[in-house]
């Protein structure tokens, strides 16, 4: 399954659920409001900005946002909302592309991080990040905690999300440290829709040491964008890098 594969044409049509899912008020405005607090007056840069789902209303809220994505149908789907002088794009993958310009808050959300499926890959977009900040930029990650602990012996996947309409599930390859996840869409159709999407899970320690590779610091972590506290019981984190004040 290569990614340039899953986020085709048909999935960027699908993708943007205006007002509900990732869309939704409750979900997108406290992300928005992290990151403009974050980008302190600064330019920002998106790793994977997709359809524009946080850069279009973070671009309206007087930041400015440039842009890297490896799906050309995801950008086509963005330049319906934005056009290319007010959210900039280049095309190709975060761990190796550069976009033009110095930035004081690089971002990658919803998981996307995983998305890279090597451990190497995922190491080369921290530094990627830092490529792109000056002194004392931030690289803020949004991730999901594995739950490895709701696997019993010899049960090899977790059902994350079960509703009339959708069914989400996760099966681990823990000894290569993969999970692949299986959406199913009920959506009145004969059939139902069937999606798989791969990726490399990392833990949080993980991700603070290739972040230390990167010549990053931990600054912060929480359980979602509103700053609730990170417990060991947190199925996601928001985490802020910093690279120091002098490099």
């Amino acid at each position: 399954m290569q990614q340039e594969n899953i986020w085709d044409a048909d999935t960027a049509r699908r993708y943007d659920t205006p007002g509900t899912g990732m869309f939704a008020p409750e979900v997108l405005d406290p992300t928005v409001d992290r990151l403009a607090e974050l980008a302190d007056g600064g330019a920002a840069l998106e790793f994977a900005v997709g359809t524009g789902r946080v850069a279009v209303p973070l671009a309206e809220r007087g930041v400015r946002v440039t842009g890297i994505e490896l799906s050309v149908p995801m950008v086509e789907q963005l330049r319906t909302k934005a056009d290319e002088a007010t959210i900039p794009v280049v095309i190709g993958d975060m761990a190796t592309t550069r976009a033009p310009g110095r930035f004081s808050l690089v971002y990658l959300v919803f998981n996307t991080i995983s998305n890279l499926l090597t451990q190497a890959e995922q190491v080369e977009c921290f530094r990627n990040a830092a490529r792109h900040l000056g002194p004392g930029g931030r690289f803020v990650i949004e991730l999901w905690v594995p739950e490895l602990r709701k696997l019993p012996p010899g049960q090899t996947a977790t059902v994350w999300r079960s509703d009339p309409e959708y069914i989400g599930l996760d099966s681990y390859d823990v000894l290569h440290q993969q999970v692949v996840s299986h959406h199913i869409t009920f959506d009145g159709a004969e059939r139902p829709r069937v999606a798989r999407t791969p990726h490399r899970y990392i833990w949080p320690a993980e991700l603070d040491l290739m972040a230390q590779l990167a010549g990053f610091g931990l600054e912060s972590r929480h359980a979602d964008w509103a700053g609730a506290e990170f417990t060991a019981e947190s199925r996601s984190h928001v985490s802020v890098y910093r690279l120091p004040p002098t490099r």
